[in-house]
């Protein structure tokens, strides 16, 4: 190569030497790599929080309306006290309406109440299991505890109960997430979240308790 040729390659040379140490831009791209992945930590963690939020606004209400249930006529107002539980729960959870379907749609919410004599019977009724199959079959026995003459995973009966009774009042609600970052995951773009409490109805008049018999197939 002559002479003039290799001048003319001189500045090519020193212009990449330059390109390589040059790290003007690099910040730009670096945030365009982090931002996203900084974005769904931020939205995840609001996510959370909310979530947790709206769980102690149902616990609270819950308890509330579960203490408000127990006392006397609080059997006859149920409709009432729940509607002060989604009132605030709605504060967070906008446009909440009753549905206990199994598969919740968003913006609904669900209660129910199941009463029992005593708390020892919050458990399916107990069989006599000879065979050892946890099932009540052939000819085995089982303690009838609500005295419907069938055997039952639970024995409550619907509703708040009555004097001494042990009600089990559960609330559900479901809302639609806050962020889209939950579809990002293959997550649900729903949240459901549940508050469960177990209180003894106030003596207000004499328990009836159902006499618990035994039942042999």
């Amino acid at each position: 190569m002559s002479k003039a040729g290799r001048l003319r390659r001189l500045p090519q040379r020193h212009a990449l030497r330059g390109l390589r140490h040059d790290v003007r831009g690099v910040t730009a791209i670096e945030f365009a790599i982090v931002a996203p992945v900084m974005m769904i930590l931020i939205m995840g963690l609001g996510e959370l929080m909310y979530q947790e939020y709206v769980q102690v606004i149902l616990n609270g209400s819950v308890q509330k309306a579960a203490r408000d249930s127990a006392i006397q006529g609080g059997a006859q107002n149920t409709v009432a006290i729940d509607a002060k539980v989604i009132a605030m729960v709605g504060s967070i959870a906008k446009d909440l309406v009753p549905s206990c379907a199994s598969d919740p749609a968003p913006a609904t919410w669900c209660s129910t109440r199941k009463s029992y004599s005593q708390f020892g019977n919050i458990k399916a009724e107990y069989i006599y299991n000879d065979n050892g199959n946890g099932i009540a079959d052939g000819k085995e026995c089982f303690d009838d505890v609500n005295n419907n003459k069938s055997w039952d995973a639970d024995p409550g009966a619907t509703g708040q109960g009555g004097a001494n009774d042990v009600t089990l009042y559960t609330m559900s609600v479901t809302y639609p997430r806050l962020f889209p970052v939950a579809r990002l995951v293959g997550m649900s773009a729903k949240q459901t979240l549940t508050s469960t409490t177990i209180l003894k109805n106030q003596p207000y008049a004499n328990q009836s308790v159902p006499t618990v018999t035994k039942i042999c197939l």
